[in-house]
Order: structure tokens, then sequence, then C-alpha cells
């Protein structure tokens, strides 16, 4: 009855273990070092007899850093229990091979690749067996009743056709996340990068602006057309601080002052430079007003 689970996870398996939890599971947050990695000595520490499931995602939906799942799921396996990793972020940005990652369980969105929203897939590793959630009809193969969702499901497959273009795209946009970091370091010498500099996806950039509060930049930059967040798309407006950088050890005032932005396979140069013209704006703008609060 233990799960294992990273403390960087997405809210959509946090809840549900928690939920868990309240019904006799007993689960394992890993902790992760400055970068929001995972060690495998900390996962293999945290294993014993009855542990049963282990999920690290892939890679991080905040600040982009990816997981050495490879290797999470060689521990896991010698100690005899199931790993599944939430692919969620990674699809469309980075290949991904399930036997080379050596998962039982993989889970994608077609949403964050361009699909239809409200449609996903569930990897099932052969000889991994699972109870339905849902029971009535024998769709899905059992495991899911209900009359499936045609045209999301043809969707999300054409989604992932087009996707292998935007991953071939991958260096390029890295490139471009680089440069809009680049530009925003020239202006704010104290930006700091949070997320590993190497292992994270090509398209992620969050950042601590010491002195400036994130949710000032997302209103006043939305203002100017830009869209950014403070956190994770899922939480925005939430006035908590996220926890996938309080887990990183990142102090809470800073953690006020960071914002993410993220690149898609489309965006061009010229995107790059009319951030940075709108981040100048905003700049000078929060020079002669008193509308945006400091970090505290």
């Amino acid at each position: 009855n233990h799960l294992i689970v990273s403390a960087i996870e997405h809210p959509a398996v946090l809840e549900t273990c928690r939920f868990l939890e309240t019904v006799g599971y007993r689960v394992t947050y890993l902790e992760v070092d400055e970068y929001g990695l995972v060690a495998p000595q900390t996962l293999r520490d945290a294993l014993s007899p009855d542990t049963i499931l282990v999920s690290v995602m892939l890679a991080n939906n905040e600040v982009g850093t990816i997981q050495p799942v490879a290797e999470l799921s060689r521990v896991t396996h010698e100690a005899g229990a199931l790993f599944h990793t939430d692919a969620v972020q990674a699809a469309g940005k980075i290949p991904i091979d399930v036997d080379a990652l050596n998962v039982d369980l993989l889970t994608l969105s077609g949403h964050k690749f361009h699909g239809p929203k409200g449609v996903g897939a569930l990897y099932v590793k052969r000889g991994v067996v699972l109870s339905p959630l849902v029971h009535g009809g024998r769709q899905e193969g059992g495991l899911r009743a209900g009359t499936e969702n045609v045209p999301g499901i043809v969707g999300m497959g054409k989604a992932a056709e087009l996707a292998r273009d935007t991953i071939a795209r991958a260096a390029d946009v890295a490139r471009l996340r680089d440069a809009l970091h680049e530009q925003i370091v020239r202006r704010l010498p104290d930006a700091a990068l949070n997320g590993h500099p190497e292992h994270r996806l090509p398209n992620t950039l969050n950042l601590t602006l010491p002195g400036l509060r994130g949710e000032s930049l997302v209103v006043a930059l939305d203002q100017h057309g830009i869209s950014l967040s403070s956190g994770s798309a899922c939480k925005s407006g939430s006035p908590e601080p996220t926890h996938v950088l309080i887990a990183m050890g990142k102090p809470a005032e800073d953690v006020h002052c960071s914002i993410r932005l993220s690149l898609a396979h489309d965006t061009s140069a010229a995107d790059i430079d009319t951030t940075v013209t709108a981040l100048d704006r905003v700049l000078e703008e929060m020079e002669t007003t008193v509308r945006f609060l400091p970090c505290k």
C-alpha cells in the first residue's frame, strides 16, 4: 500500500495521492535538489517491500527540468514496483520512447501539443494489469466505460503526428528561449534561472526577478499582449506560492518574484523582440507608478 511520488508533481498526481492517503495508502514525497531533480539514491532510500508504484514526471511543467526517468525506473524495478511517468509537459517538445525510458505506465494530454482539450492517453506496458475506475460498458478494452470521444481521439492522434515536426524544431526553440533569457538579464542583471540549466525543456524559461512581484508583471505584460504566468497555468490566480519552487528550496519571497515564459514551436525571433519591447515599456511604467507591489 506504499506509493512514492516526487514533491514537484503536477496537482493531478499530488492531489490524487493525498486522496489515497485518506483511504489507507502510505505516500512518500521525494525531495528534489535545487534544480528540481530527483536523485536515484533518494528514490532507492525511499523504496520498501510494500511499495507498489513510483510516479515521477518526465519533465516539470513549471521549470522544465527533465528527470532521469530511465535510471529511476531501473531502480524502481529492482525493488519489484511499477513505474509511472507523467509525460504531459514533455510531449511535443522532446522525443518520448517508452522502451528507452523503461516505464510501465505513461500519461499524455492532447492539449499540451496543440491537440483538442479533454482527451488524453495512457500507455500501459504489456503485462501490466489495471482495474477500471469507471464501470459500465466495455469500451477502451474494458478500462474506461463510456462512448469514446472519437473527434477528440482522432484530433489527438493527428496532433501527435504533427508534433514530430515540432520536436524537430526543438533546437531552434531553445535558441529563441536563450535569446529571450539573455535580453531579460541585460535589463535585470539579478534575474536568476529556476530549473536545470541544461536538462530542461527547450521551450520553458522560469526566472526569479528580485524586487519585482511576478503577479504584477503578469498583469502588466498582459496589457501589452504578452502572456506569461507566475506559476502553473492550472493554479493561475492562486495566492499560494508554487509548490515546485518551494520544494526546490527557494525562499517564499523569491517564489513570489518568479515568472514562467513558455515558447511554442511557431514562436519567432520577432515574437522575442515584441516581448522584450513590452518588457521595456513595463519597466518604464514601474518607475512612475505605485501599482506594482514589491516582493516581500
